[in-house]
């Protein structure tokens, strides 16, 4: 199967839990229920993780971030989150540019 930019985008956005960052470690941090993070993460700081590896760009795009999506790799809990081979493949050709694209909700 050929991995395209299509289907490594498609893989970040089906990742599950959600991400915040704990303000007595500020280390990022992954639950699986929003309100599993208890007091050290703010409540306005949780995001679910298939928005936090994404950051914003010009243009209105974004750009899957690599450095994001290691921090949930080195968490060691791949399959729990749903990281999936395009994201594995995504990470290991670093010879290619980080993706940009266009977002927007479908409803």
């Amino acid at each position: 199967m050929r991995i395209t930019s299509e289907l490594i985008c498609q893989a970040a956005d089906q990742l599950q839990g959600f991400v915040g960052l704990n303000r007595k470690t500020d280390q990022y941090i992954v639950r699986f229920s929003e309100d599993s993070f208890g007091m050290d993460v703010a409540d306005d700081g949780i995001i679910p993780t298939a928005e936090f590896v994404w950051l914003p760009a010009a243009d209105h795009t974004m750009t899957l971030c690599r450095a994001r999506l290691q921090l949930l790799l080195d968490q060691n809990i791949d399959e729990r989150i749903n990281v999936t081979e395009p994201l594995r493949v995504y990470m290991h050709r670093v010879e290619i540019p980080q993706i940009s694209a266009l977002r927007s909700l479908v409803s």
